[in-house]
């Protein structure tokens, strides 16, 4: 099988920068896919923090002027992956996050931000760079949706074009008055190009454009062309369905791997299951819970924000402590949910436990120490949090929406009996129907035979990129193959 050049182009890729799990799976594509014989190479933009790091390598394209100041591609690799990185300071050296500024508020020039990524991204795909020229472009997410569409107008051959939604209701909305400045063609300005609700769409510019479309699980890409999770793309989704298809993430097997996990006081794997207790007993201390191996430990590692229905559990946690449970939450976001679970902690001192922020060592002790782990989505494109808990024998409590539905096998009566059973779903998305979830979950738990066989049908799942990775494969070769430039 011969290789195929590919080029993908994100806003974020780990370990270099990360807000999310976009970040991951940019990060894991590149090695998975070597085994498939893809040579996947890298665009990202040059933030301060990735600049740090990748400082060997050659510069191998420049600007003159991208959208406001010279800027140029620099070629490293780093932990075996081919990355460019776009040096543009005039856009990217500031402090502040990725997307937002010191003050929380989105970059004013956004627009230009990551158009110009895109834009870079597309220049090497219609050939720029010598020795490299990609029989694929793979965009992520609205940040670098707008290259298939710089490519498109480019009337010039060019290669595949896909773009990967790992999030539909974040799509990069500005106005038309753009048009011009963002060097897109009057033509350009209409409902089968980059047009969007009389403004300039970047996520909508890529779906109506690319030759392909993918999101990260199977049932998400069916959900998106509803109008329940379209979020006003449904339509256009619906009319390109024969090129939708959805892919599920996988997880980095070294790095939450509780047989060897750095982060842990007691390492431990199915066979050696029991061990797993003195990791719970690990983290009651750590977040000041009382230490009983027999409470129900609830764990939540999560953004708090409404999507990830943290209001459902808050809502439901004055039921939930009138039992043994306890409660070791990680995150941070919505100001009204962070008042929301310090205020419970103070409530119920020695059973809710919580740390506002992040801390990756303690991300990979709540996998490690929590019976359960919750993630009550309201819609969630795969998730990946529940794929760690798998891992680590914390029993995934999920919504029946996205990715967690297509990764969780709901122990109800049949898949107890089949021995298949992995976690538990509930549905509808309300505080009711977690509620009644959390209820079955205390009563499974309660009969420690049942409760030890979803620990292990869990932990022996395979949420590697092996099978994802030859499906990506197998769409960037038919995409190659169907491309007329």
């Amino acid at each position: 099988m011969s290789v195929l050049r590919a080029l993908a182009i994100a806003s974020e890729m780990a370990p270099l920068v990360k807000t999310g799990g976009l970040a991951d799976v940019v990060g894991a594509l590149p090695h998975a896919l070597a085994d498939q014989n893809v040579e996947l190479r890298t665009l990202i933009p040059g933030y301060p923090d990735v600049l740090a790091t990748l400082r060997a390598g050659e510069t191998v394209l420049e600007f003159d002027d991208l959208f406001g100041g010279p800027a140029w591609i620099h070629a490293a690799r780093h932990n075996g992956a081919a990355i460019y990185t776009l040096i543009a300071p005039h856009l990217y050296a500031r402090e502040g996050g990725l997307y937002t500024g010191p003050d929380g508020a989105d970059y004013p020039d956004n627009a230009f931000r990551f158009a110009a990524l895109a834009w870079a991204g597309a220049q090497i795909g219609l050939g720029a760079l010598d020795g490299f020229t990609p029989d694929v472009v793979h965009a992520h997410d609205w940040q670098a949706a707008l290259a298939p569409a710089y490519m498109h107008y480019a009337d010039r051959p060019r290669p595949a074009t896909i773009v990967s939604i790992h999030n539909i209701a974040f799509q990069g909305q500005f106005p038309k008055e753009l048009l011009q400045p963002l060097r897109l063609p009057p033509r350009a300005f209409d409902i089968d190009g980059v047009e969007y609700y009389g403004a300039i769409g970047f996520l909508k510019a890529g779906l109506q454009l690319a030759d392909r479309i993918t999101t990260v699980s199977p049932s998400y890409a069916r959900e998106i062309e509803t109008p329940e999770f379209g979020m006003g793309l449904e339509g256009l989704l619906r009319a390109r369905a024969d090129r939708v298809s959805g892919i599920l993430n996988g997880v980095d097997e070294e790095t939450w791997d509780p047989a060897t996990d750095a982060h842990l006081g007691t390492r431990y794997d199915h066979w050696s299951l029991p061990s797993r207790a003195r990791n719970k007993a690990a983290l009651q201390k750590r977040l000041r819970l009382r230490v009983d191996p027999d409470a129900f430990l609830l764990g939540v590692v999560s953004r708090l924000s409404w999507q990830k229905g943290l209001d459902l559990l808050l809502d439901v946690l004055p039921q939930l402590m009138r039992g043994r449970a306890q409660l070791a939450l990680l995150g941070a976001g919505d100001k009204t949910l962070k008042e929301g679970f310090v205020a419970a902690e103070a409530a119920h001192v020695g059973r809710v436990g919580v740390h506002i922020g992040y801390s990756e060592e303690l991300a990979h002790m709540i996998q490690a120490g929590a019976d359960a782990f919750l993630v009550p989505s309201r819609f969630e494109p795969c998730g990946l949090t529940q794929l760690y808990a798998l891992r680590y024998g914390a029993v995934p409590i999920v919504s029946r929406v996205g990715g967690l539905k297509d990764t969780i096998v709901d122990a109800n009566e049949m898949a107890l009996q089949a021995d298949v059973a992995t976690g538990l779903q509930f549905s509808p998305t309300t505080a009711e129907a977690l509620a009644l979830a959390l209820r079955e979950a205390e009563r499974l738990f309660e009969d420690a035979e049942t409760w030890r066989k979803i620990q292990v049908n869990g932990m022996r799942t395979d949420v590697s990129w092996r099978n994802p990775a030859r499906r990506y494969a197998k769409l960037f070769r038919d995409a190659a193959a169907a491309n007329v430039g």
